[in-house]
């Protein structure tokens, strides 16, 4: 087993299944309700930290994360705070959630997370979205030590915090973790700005890095390793 890895910790959204997938079955809930949507989308780039010039990352503690997500929606739909907050709660947290009980995991992914396991290797979870019924859905709950929202937390992904906290579960320094996801801007970024190594999941129409090998360069963040299917990840934790 690669010894500098003690603990892979994973993205879930677009990580393990197919965000295009996903897009396809919520599309005519959001052909609906477009203008939520739109303002979800732009109030998480103000959270992400990715928002337009001059929009500053409001501080606030962690458990006031939904009102504030729910007052930058209302500013942009000109509405209530409280109304916006129930309707994003209403047809973005649940209305999706039964959808993933009829998505596929990548190929891979239970055959991989089964053999890590069995390893010895600690696994954990890190999503900017509450995962818990999801991995219900996708019938994977059981593989994890640790299952964390960065909602919980206050602060989204590329915020270091986030995986210094998973870290902190993991009961492992950051420099033993493997952080697997999809997103060079806030996985890969946030896991590295953390102190852990990245491994990117590059799609698979993605030219700009070498799939299979590491690192990534550039293109994929700086990640130690970039791949296309999950056979290649387990070879690299498990060698």
């Amino acid at each position: 087993m690669n010894k500098k890895i003690e603990g892979v910790a994973f993205d879930l959204d677009g990580t393990l299944y197919s965000n295009a997938l996903f897009y396809l079955r919520v599309f005519p809930v959001v052909l609906r309700h477009w203008p939520l949507m739109l303002a979800m989308n732009k109030a998480r780039k103000i959270l992400h930290g990715a928002g337009p010039p001059g929009a500053a990352l409001p501080d606030f503690p962690p458990e006031q994360f939904y009102d504030i997500q729910a007052g930058l929606m209302a500013q942009f739909l000109k509405k209530e705070r409280d109304e916006i907050k129930a309707r994003a709660e209403r047809y973005i947290y649940r209305r999706w959630e039964p959808i993933f009980g009829r998505l596929p995991l990548f190929p891979g992914v239970m055959e991989t997370l089964a053999a890590l396991r069995n390893a010895g290797v600690r696994l954990a979870l890190l999503s900017d979205f509450p995962p818990e019924t999801k991995l219900a859905n996708f019938g994977i709950r059981a593989f994890w030590d640790v299952v964390l929202c960065t909602e919980v937390i206050g602060r989204l992904k590329p915020d270091p915090l986030p995986f210094r906290v998973l870290a902190e579960r993991m009961a492992l320094p950051p420099e033993k973790i493997l952080y697997v996801g999809n997103s060079v801007r806030y996985d890969i970024r946030g896991a590295k700005a953390a102190g852990m190594s990245a491994a990117w999941i590059r799609p698979s129409l993605f030219r700009g890095a070498k799939a299979g090998g590491g690192p990534g360069g550039k293109r994929s963040g700086g990640a130690d390793f970039v791949f296309t299917g999950y056979r290649q990840l387990a070879a690299f934790v498990l060698r």
